[in-house]
Order: structure tokens, then sequence, then C-alpha cells
């Protein structure tokens, strides 16, 4: 955290109101953007009618509707997609935030450090297998033991005498994603045709397969897992000022990166079944949300999610409108987004710190 004196009562309303205004702009933000991507397509439905739709699905007769194919294509193909996308993208950013905040390290991101690539592993683990022990939640359930244990590995081989190493964390992830690679080569080497077509979609990402079904099940996953962002946002402010402090003023650390890791193990899980790997989200989103408000967790978290909701939204609709009536997969626009990115903040980071022996 930045040094100096604490801020004085302008200071604060200041930050308080920009804070309000950056939630209140990503939220405006979203509607608009998912009223164009509810639009966009092979048939066209304008934003208008998109809009009176809604209104008029929750008993407002307001504005002229869409034809019953427009009704038809918003409700049944165009609408879960949005609102899948959304919920994958806030996922992986209040993932992001929150693995930052518990790694201290500003280059943790659930798709740098493997924790993706390892929760892939444990869906196409299911899909190989043909396992259905849970039933439809067979894959949200591997994903997350697998999400989970990768992201307790990573934690505890990163660390060193209380702090997370920056050239560990990237190494660490590294070789994770090797790993993983290798067992999703060796299962796809001996899949069928139909079960190689399904492990590729994990591999590349993407929300066209998107149902109310799908969206259903990702939700319980996404509430519980953002759901310990107001009861954990202050004790990761406290922890920015080290393990030490933090513990002089009451925090159980051990036992809140415990449950924080479980969360974004959660959420992160939950965006691979449902969506596969798509990476730097979580890295680009929470970056963006800090030059604007600062690295409080209390507005941090929640403008993440939105943040990462807004853009996986935008990366979706560039994704299946920019070489139409072809689609790119959606995880092959966000790493062309986020690559650039992730080159800068490494090259800021490593001046910053003098360099890396």
């Amino acid at each position: 955290m930045d040094g100096g004196p604490p801020p004085g009562p302008g200071g604060r309303a200041a930050h308080r109101l920009r804070a309000v205004l950056l939630l209140a702009g990503l939220g405006t933000g979203l509607v608009a953007v998912s009223l164009v991507a509810a639009g966009a397509g092979a048939y066209p439905v304008p934003a208008g009618q998109v809009a009176s739709s809604v209104l008029h699905a929750v008993g407002l007769e307001v504005g002229t509707p869409p034809d019953r194919i427009g009704r038809t294509v918003l409700w049944d193909v165009r609408f879960p997609r949005v609102v899948l996308a959304v919920m994958v993208g806030a996922a992986l950013g209040a993932a992001g935030a929150m693995m930052q905040g518990i790694f201290g390290n500003p280059l943790a991101e659930p798709g740098v450090i493997g924790v993706s690539s390892g929760a892939a592993v444990g869906a196409i683990t299911v899909v190989f297998t043909g396992l259905t022990v849970f039933g439809h939640w067979t894959i949200i359930a591997a994903s997350f033991v697998f999400g989970l244990a990768t992201t307790l590995f990573v934690y505890v081989f990163a660390r060193s005498r209380g702090r997370t190493e920056v050239v560990t964390l990237l190494l660490t992830g590294i070789a994770v994603n090797a790993v993983a690679g290798a067992a999703i080569g060796l299962m796809t080497n001996f899949s069928q045709d139909a079960e190689i077509q399904t492990i590729t979609f994990w591999q590349l990402g993407s929300v066209s397969t998107a149902t109310w079904s799908k969206v259903a099940a990702i939700a319980p996953c996404l509430l519980a897992g953002l759901a310990v962002i107001p009861l954990h946002a202050r004790r990761l402010d406290l922890l920015a000022l080290g393990e030490g402090p933090a513990r002089h003023l009451g925090v159980d650390v051990e036992r809140m990166r415990l449950v924080l890791i479980c969360a974004l193990a959660l959420l992160t899980s939950a965006a691979v079944a449902f969506a596969g790997i798509v990476a730097f989200v979580g890295l680009v989103v929470p970056h963006i949300i800090r030059m604007v408000t600062g690295p409080g967790h209390r507005v941090l978290l929640p403008a993440s999610a939105l943040g990462g909701g807004l853009l996986l939204l935008a990366a979706d609709l560039l994704a299946r409108t920019v070489a139409a009536p072809a689609e790119i997969p959606l995880g092959v626009v966000t790493a062309a987004l986020g690559g650039p990115f992730f080159f800068y903040l490494l090259h800021r980071t490593r001046a910053k710190q003098g360099g890396w022996s």
C-alpha cells in the first residue's frame, strides 16, 4: 500500500464519491453492452426491442417488443449466453482480486498460475471417463476439487519466509500449466471424436453452449463465492499491511486465507466448468479498478466482479461478430487482450523491485 498520511474528511468523501461513480458506471455499462450483445447476431434485434422484451417479461408494458421469432432468439439463445458470460466474467474478476490479495502479489491470476488449467483437468477427466456420480454437478465437483488442490499447491509452494516470491509464483504457474497441458493432451490422444470436440471447447474457452439450465447451475456457485466479499474485504486491507500487523489487529490470517482460497477455487472452477479456460480476466480487471479507485478491497472486489462481467461480455460479443459468421474462441480473444497487459505488469513489477536475480 502507498505510504503517506491518512486522507482527511474531504479526501474520504472524494474517494467514496469516486467509488460510487465507478460502481454505477460499471453497472450502466454492463446493462448497455448486454442490450447490444443480446440484439447482435444473424437475426438482429434492435436494442430498444431487447429492452422492451425484458420489461414486458416483468410485467411493464413499455415499448414495442420483437416479433415471435425475435422473442425466441432472445430468450432461448441470446439471453442465456449474455447472462452466462456475465456470471463467468464476474467469477473470474472476483477470483483474480481475491488471489492478488491473498498472495500479496499483483501478478497472481487463476489462468497465469495454473488454477484454471487444474480445474479444466478435472472437468476433462469427467468427460474422458464418463463419470456421472453427482449427475449434472459431476463436472463442477471435479473442477472444484482439482482447482482447490491446484490453488493450495501453488499457495504453499510459492511462499517463502512469510511472503510470496514473484519469480517462484510465475515458475510454479508455468510448471502447473505444463503438467495440466500434458494431462489434457494425453486424454485427448485417447479420446473419441465427440470427446475431442468437448475437450477442445475447454481448452479454448466459449459460452456458445449457454442454456438456462447452465445459468441455474453456476448461479449458486457464484453467489457462494461472492458471499465472502463483505465478510473479508476489510481483513484483506489489513493483510496488505503485512501478516504481523494484521494478526495484531485481530485477523486470523490462516483461517481467512483458507476461506478465501476455497471461495476463489469455487469461483474459478464454476467458470471453467461452463466456459473452459478463459485467461487474463482476473489479471486485467482488478488492476484497472485499482488505477481508478485505489487498493481498498471493499470497492475492489465488487467492482472487479462487475468489471469482469463487462469485459467478458464485450469479449464474447467481439468473438462472435468480428469474423461472422465464423466465431473466434473466447479464450483467444481474452488472451489477445490480456497478454500485452501482462507484459506491461511484468515489466512494471520488475522495475519496481529493481530487477530479479
